[in-house]
């Protein structure tokens, strides 16, 4: 079993996205990378936008 300070803590840093020659480039702390076509990354864009949405209402309804 796993030590609670084994647990991964969330990133508080936000990636850079670049477009270079038709890819989508993020690089992110860390040394986290990742190369994507414009469509793969306006799919993860959309994806990381609803769920940090969903993040939000999460903490804010732990907060009441």
């Amino acid at each position: 079993m796993k030590k609670s300070t084994d647990e991964l803590q969330p990133e508080t840093e936000p990636g850079v996205a670049t477009a270079e020659k038709g890819l989508v480039f993020l690089d992110g702390p860390h040394g986290v990378a990742a190369t994507m076509t414009a469509d793969a990354a306006a799919g993860t864009g959309q994806s990381l936008l609803d769920a940090a949405v969903l993040a939000k209402r999460q903490k804010a309804e732990r907060n009441v």
